[in-house]
């Protein structure tokens, strides 16, 4: 595949979050036979990725810490799809920082303010920082998207939550 949109429309699209959560088990299962160590597993991902990190911190209990940059929060329960971040917030076996875009034409305001107040409730050691300027895939260098600033700034971020978490 030579682009992006050919593979967000096959393989992305084709999978499912069971699909997911089975391969990054896999992953983590490989890391730690392989001389990675399992007490400091952590997860990171950017738009579907985004998303499944959120699913994996509610599916994985020996994950320690998480960070989702810019992942869909609610959306329409699907076969594929069945849940969304927004619907797990109360199951989160580690804690997750979310990495949002203030003008994100795809992840609203009201979404990402929902979703923060539905870990809240949940009493979940998680947090979401939002870049006000920012627009949807402000990290992604290659595009016209990338916002240099917000990118450095999370990244120093996503080193700190880990490090803060046993990373």
């Amino acid at each position: 595949m030579s682009n992006v949109q050919e593979i967000l429309a096959g393989p992305v699209a084709a999978s499912s979050d069971a699909e997911h959560m089975s391969d990054l088990d896999a992953c983590a299962a490989w890391a730690a036979k392989n001389g990675g160590d399992p007490q400091r597993l952590a997860v990171t991902g950017f738009c579907r990725g985004g998303r499944t990190v959120w699913l994996y911190a509610a599916h994985n209990p020996q994950l320690k810490a998480a960070v989702a940059w810019y992942g869909h929060l609610e959306g329409s329960p699907t076969p594929r799809q069945p849940k969304h971040p927004i619907d797990l917030a109360d199951q989160m076996k580690a804690p997750v920082l979310g990495l949002y875009a203030g003008k994100d034409q795809g992840i609203t305001a009201d979404q990402v303010e929902d979703m923060q107040s539905a870990l809240t409730k949940a009493g979940s050691k998680s947090q979401i920082h939002v870049y006000p300027d920012a627009p949807h895939a402000f990290h992604a260098d290659y595009r016209p998207s990338y916002r240099k600033d917000a990118a450095e700034d999370g990244w120093k971020r996503l080193l700190e939550w880990l490090r803060q978490n046993g990373v």
